[in-house]
């Protein structure tokens, strides 16, 4: 990323199609990217009839007389299911859940090598609503929490509030809560980056699917007045007169409450017209490169912000955005500076979570995620191509755990209170072993080296 400037658009082009050209070889080779494995030893024929029958039916019986020592005698205070029905697959739409299953290992593997956490991929061959939300159900048992990805809009918000309320396990949809936690925390450093004040600048949010409205939540609920974001959805500015925002309310609560409570100055029109005169622009709508024009770019304030963060192309090339005078520009992906990607959130969320056996993710752990990813890149030193850390900063993990952890104990949602002593070691052990024993593997030819 360092030499970014020195190349020409055709290279710039050139280079970020290359993720997308490896990853079939790299998919094929590996025949996916995540498989289960042992955690305990196997020292001799004995041990079997102790993992195994007959030893086993010891803690069975302990856990049917106490169902809390599932936690103690199983995996299932480590577990999370990836669940999807393939409805919204990243920025390629409705392919069904077995498109999607590439998708759900990778959030696998990330939850394991960043976050310590053992997750397994469940994809569903259902898209209606009541029928997902019983599978989760009938799954949770095995799981210690549950990771919505990839629905479709407006079911997810419903699929996500209904598992929230029927299940005593944290569930928590990425895409929403995930992808808000990661953008607030971008804003913060952002908007401290350019010397201005997050509650008092205006925001234009391109996008009103599952991640903008979490993240407009989010943000009001951070403490930005709603009156100074303005939200775009296919259609225009939401606003109240929208009649057909107002027709849908029942399908769709969620934009109408936003269309009633944001945009303070009555703004109407497309997406020129939100963004012009803003100090921030999220965008999280379809995927570009000319979703977004240079020429509204160039009307925002001065030192503006833009996070554009469709995938798998942002709406606008990040060097498109500078030439039109961006001060700080971030994307989705991993391969342009600022990575406003939801990996840097979910695997320390949901360690955290784990640790103190939580009953639920809260806004205000997803906030305290946020603060805490700030935080650990303004320590670094922000400047326009660093405001928030990269996945390989294995400390941003381990210090969302920690603050993630507290505040669930601060507001006694936890089964497991922790201090914070014990929080940090407990998030250090688990990440730095997850990722021991990736190399370990790797080390010893048993994960070979890829072909390409």
């Amino acid at each position: 990323m360092g030499d970014e400037k020195s190349l020409t658009v055709e290279e710039r082009l050139e280079r970020a199609k290359l993720p997308g050209k490896k990853a079939p070889g790299m998919h094929a080779f590996y025949r996916g990217k995540v498989e289960t494995t042992l955690k305990c030893a196997v020292t001799s024929f004995d041990d079997f009839g102790i993992w195994y029958t007959p030893g086993v039916a010891a803690p069975c019986k302990e856990i049917h007389a106490d169902p809390a020592k599932a936690f103690e005698y199983t995996n299932k205070a480590n577990a999370i299911a990836v669940v999807s029905d393939g409805s919204r697959v990243l920025g390629l739409g409705n392919i069904g859940p077995m498109a999607g299953l590439p998708v759900m290992e990778g959030k696998a593997l990330l939850f394991k090598y960043l976050g310590g956490v053992g997750a397994f991929p469940i994809v569903l061959d259902t898209q209606d609503t009541e029928e997902i939300i019983q599978a989760v159900k009938w799954i949770a048992p095995g799981f210690g929490g549950i990771n919505l990805e990839d629905f479709a809009n407006p079911k997810c918000f419903e699929i996500l509030d209904r598992l929230r309320d029927e299940l005593d396990i944290p569930v928590w949809h990425d895409d929403q809560q995930g992808t808000a936690s990661i953008t607030l925390a971008g804003v913060i450093n952002a908007v401290k980056f350019v010397g201005k004040d997050m509650k008092k600048v205006t925001y234009s949010v391109i996008g009103s699917g599952a991640a903008n409205i979490a993240f407009v939540r989010i943000l009001i609920k951070a403490g930005v007045p709603a009156e100074n974001i303005i939200l775009v959805d296919s259609k225009g500015i939401l606003h109240p007169g929208r009649e057909d925002l107002e027709a849908d309310k029942e399908n769709n609560p969620y934009k109408w409450k936003y269309a009633v409570e944001t945009n303070g100055e009555g703004r109407t029109g497309g997406m020129a017209e939100a963004i012009a005169g803003t100090d921030v622009l999220i965008a999280a709508s379809k995927p570009g490169p000319d979703t977004i024009q240079k020429a509204w770019l160039e009307k925002m304030n001065s030192d503006a912000i833009a996070f554009v963060m469709a995938n798998p192309i942002p709406e606008i090339w990040p060097w498109e955005a500078k030439e039109a005078g961006i001060r700080v520009v971030g994307t989705g992906r991993s391969d342009f500076p600022n990575q406003i990607n939801n990996s840097i959130g979910f695997p320390g969320i949901f360690r955290g979570t784990l640790d103190v056996f939580a009953t639920t993710i809260t806004d205000e752990m997803a906030i305290a995620a946020a603060e805490s990813i700030a935080k650990t890149a303004e320590n670094k030193g922000l400047n326009e191509e660093y405001i928030v850390p990269t996945m390989l900063e294995t400390d941003v993990f381990i210090n969302e755990a920690v603050a993630v952890g507290l505040k669930a104990i601060e507001q006694g949602i936890a089964r497991r209170p922790l201090s914070e002593a014990d929080l940090r070691k407990e998030a250090e052990t688990k990440i730095l072993r997850a990722q021991a024993e990736t190399k370990a593997l790797m080390d010893a030819g048993v994960i070979p080296p890829p072909s390409q």
